[in-house]
């Protein structure tokens, strides 16, 4: 029979739980009142989008999309999810099949979707990560790859955009330390200031912070960690919704992405928040959405509106397999597009995103979700729902 004391701790947390909920509840109708008289960006999926592979490729799990000053799009995958008996099997040896082989790590398309470019994996003068994560275009159009493969990926790659290798920073194969300036711990992405002079890298997966770079020379130049405090590689317990919110960033800090106003947003994804600094690392506020999310969380990318004010904030969120449309300026949720599923406009892991000249949106998708896809942008309009589902063509019009 339990305890008097075991049972009130039981009544306590269930009592607990229960005020998350309902104030997760009042947050959605809080956020469906506003949007009510709100105006966001419009999408719809292109389910065309892109042409086929050639070659009888196939994509395994997508970990990065970026665009270049072309609108050219390049994505990066793993090789490695790709099944032998029942995806590659004209891989193996003997073949068991006539389809099919795994793609090049990185594809190029054009704004059209035909297939540009494929490159990548292992090569002279540098090493391939163990398990590539993250693909970003500077302002230069060099493309830039992280790494997340544990006792590995110390190290970031820098390359032209047709895969000629241009530099690499970091030694692989050391171990987790925040307070590096030498290395990294499994970076997820690296992103850049509306120069490019400034490399801002989520460092990541073992470590926890943000660094930045010297982009042309990849010197160290600063890092913080959540809160603007100094990281800490300290063991934290799994998240509690009902904890207080932690003080520093959990495994993984997926993204850090600068604003042309001069603030930085970091994707604290298992603590269920964004954090916004200055690109000082002063820190200035944070948001914390869908709170109640467990295991992988909820803040997975972000890409902004490419508008000069950068209005309107574009979040993936994985887990939960939607994207937010926010207010940069207020952190507030106007609306959402996407659900689970495989058919087009819906997502399984949606992992990255990213923007084009015209608007457009780009996504991957990891895990078992296998593939990019593409959002275009059909203007502004009145907020009639807050979760939309699959953004259809004409649907929204």
């Amino acid at each position: 029979m339990p305890s008097r004391r075991t049972t009130s701790l039981g009544v306590a947390l269930v009592a607990a739980v229960a005020v998350l909920v309902a104030a997760a509840i009042a947050v959605e109708r809080r956020a469906e009142a506003q949007s009510a008289a709100a105006e966001a960006p419009i999408f719809e999926v292109d389910p065309f989008w892109p042409q086929p592979l050639p070659n009888h490729w196939v994509l395994g799990s997508a970990v990065g999309v970026g665009v270049d000053s072309r609108d050219h799009v390049f994505i990066i995958h793993r090789q490695a999810p790709l099944n032998e008996s029942t995806e590659i099997g004209a891989s193996t040896d003997p073949p068991t099949g006539e389809c099919c082989l795994p793609a090049p790590y990185v594809l190029e398309f054009d704004p059209e979707g035909n297939f540009v470019n494929g490159w990548g994996g292992p090569g002279e003068g540098y090493d391939w990560p163990a398990s590539n994560h993250g693909i970003t275009i500077d302002p230069n159009d060099n493309v830039w790859i992280g790494g997340n493969g544990r006792g590995n990926d110390s190290h970031i790659l820098k390359f032209t955009r047709d895969g000629q290798f241009l530099m690499q920073i970091g030694t692989p194969g050391q171990p987790t330390n925040s307070q590096s300036t030498e290395h990294f711990g499994l970076v997820a992405k690296i992103s850049f200031d509306a120069t490019g002079d400034e490399a801002y890298v989520a460092d990541g997966y073992g470590n926890k912070r943000v660094v930045v770079l010297d982009a042309a020379t990849g010197e160290f130049k600063r890092y913080w960690g959540a809160y603007g405090n100094e990281p800490s590689d300290e063991r934290m317990p799994r998240y509690d919704p009902a904890a207080p919110r932690a003080q520093q960033f959990r495994n993984p800090v997926h993204c850090a992405e600068p604003s042309n106003d001069g603030m930085v947003y970091v994707c604290d994804r298992q603590n269920n928040r964004i954090q916004v600094f200055q690109t000082d690392g002063t820190y200035v506020d944070e948001v914390v959405i869908a709170p109640l999310t467990l295991g992988d969380g909820s803040m997975w990318d972000i890409a902004f509106s490419r508008d000069p004010e950068q209005r309107f904030m574009y979040v993936a969120d994985g887990k939960n397999m939607k994207v937010y449309i926010m207010d940069r300026a207020n952190l507030e949720i106007l609306t959402t597009f996407g659900d689970g599923g495989r058919q087009p406009g819906l997502f399984f892991a949606v992992h990255s995103i990213a923007t084009d000249s015209q608007g457009n949106i780009y996504t991957t998708e990891t895990y078992e979700g296998k593939r990019v896809q593409k959002f275009l942008y059909r203007g502004l309009g009145p907020v009639t729902e807050m979760n939309q589902g699959a953004p259809w063509p004409g649907r929204g019009r």
